[in-house]
């Protein structure tokens, strides 16, 4: 096959090596945002993530194979590639406990006041805090119970949580204590103490979040969004700030966040810039993926 290897996998030379030996001629793009020096004929298959973004995937008329480096299609023409029945993969996986690490962390920043003490510590000032929360006990609603969501299960499991599931698709899974169809979402809403959003970006689930649904949130509740800024109806959440425990927030409507949006300065907010799928294992979890499906798809 011949495959487009473009800079969202920095593939190593014996990597690189090892897809030749598989039989496939390895096409390099270090920026997929740069023009294209081959023909996109003659591409049969792709390891990319934002490609299609930059580059039309009408022009690549004889694709049969794309391996994705994120966990969301959202960047991929999905009716197209459905009705050229072009073989796709994501990264399904690969960033999932990082991104669970980051939704743990930040919530215990709000609950134990990381950043008074931190602030303290800078002005070298002696101070007890009296508002200290715990995890233990504390009622968690997932919203998207795939990859991301079970390991955000697990670990707030593993600190005394309750947690409480909602998904597309039901199941079960005995890091949760039920897992619900979307359609219930509200009855579980209002009663959680944290909410954590981990679904995909779909007609169905843009502005998930609107004003209503966040006006129904438990005063003093935590809103965690690891999945995609369009999920929330980011002015509504800013209005409701004031009546919540705080909000974890990696993701946004616009990105970057412009520069003055009140979210910045909001002292009960703990934002990132798109950054909490990032740890010291993806990269040996994204090649064993990239490789695996390869091997799959020659047999």
């Amino acid at each position: 096959m011949k495959l487009l290897v473009t800079g969202a996998w920095q593939a190593t030379p014996e990597q690189l090596q090892q897809l030749h030996v598989m039989g496939h001629e390895v096409i390099l793009q270090p920026q997929e945002s740069e023009p294209l020096g081959f023909s996109c004929e003659n591409v049969e298959g792709t390891i990319c993530n934002d490609l299609f973004l930059v580059h039309p995937i009408e022009k690549f008329t004889h694709l049969r194979y794309i391996q994705l480096t994120s966990a969301g299609f959202d960047r991929v023409p999905m009716d197209y590639v459905a009705k050229q029945k072009i073989e796709i993969h994501n990264a399904r996986g690969v960033y999932s406990a990082p991104m669970a690490e980051f939704a743990i962390a930040g919530v215990l920043q709000l609950y134990k006041q990381a950043e008074f003490f931190r602030e303290n510590q800078r002005r070298h000032h002696w101070q007890k805090n009296r508002e200290i929360k715990e995890l233990s006990n504390k009622t968690v609603l997932v919203i998207g119970c795939g990859s991301v969501g079970t390991e955000c299960a697990k670990r707030f499991q593993a600190f005394g949580c309750k947690v409480f599931g909602v998904d597309l698709i039901p199941r079960f899974d005995n890091h949760f204590q039920t897992i619900r169809d979307l359609t219930e979402l509200d009855n579980f809403v209002q009663v959680a103490d944290i909410v954590v959003l981990t679904l995909p970006l779909t007609d169905e689930t843009r502005g998930l979040f609107n004003r209503q649904r966040i006006a129904q949130l438990k005063a003093d509740a935590v809103l965690v969004n690891i999945a995609r800024g369009a999920v929330i109806d980011q002015a509504a959440l800013v209005q409701h700030l004031d009546r919540l425990g705080g909000a974890v927030l990696d993701v946004f409507e616009e990105e970057p966040l412009p520069k003055d949006s009140p979210l910045w300065d909001a002292s009960n907010v703990i934002l990132t810039p798109h950054n909490s799928f990032v740890g010291d294992g993806n990269f040996q979890r994204l090649s064993n993926l990239i490789l695996r499906n390869l091997e799959s798809c020659s047999k």
